[in-house]
């Protein structure tokens, strides 16, 4: 599995780089503060809706601290889809939230 660093995708959102990233946190988590432009797909739907990503992209997965995103993008990973897990999650985000 792929995995990149929080401030390694702060700096590509930096530097104007488009990603496509999904927040597997819960609903409460994701109020209290996401990345903007992140998408949110609870851990337990990702397998109910995964047909609405695309597997020509690639994802970087965010969670907490990186455990419930590694999960998700080794599910994914194991569909078909180019995933990133972003390592150390929110707790180590030092980046614009919203």
């Amino acid at each position: 599995m792929k995995t990149m660093t929080a401030k390694e995708v702060e700096t590509l959102l930096n530097e104007g780089q488009t990603l496509n990233m999904i927040d597997v946190r819960e609903v409460d988590e994701v109020e209290a503060g996401k990345i903007p432009g992140v998408i949110h797909i609870p851990l337990g739907l990702v397998e109910f809706r995964m047909h609405e990503l695309d597997k020509s992209k690639e994802y970087v997965m965010i969670c907490r601290s990186g455990g419930r995103s590694g999960r998700a993008a080794q599910f994914l990973e194991g569909q078909g889809f180019n995933v990133i897990n972003m390592t150390g999650g929110m707790l180590t985000w030092e980046g614009k939230v919203e």
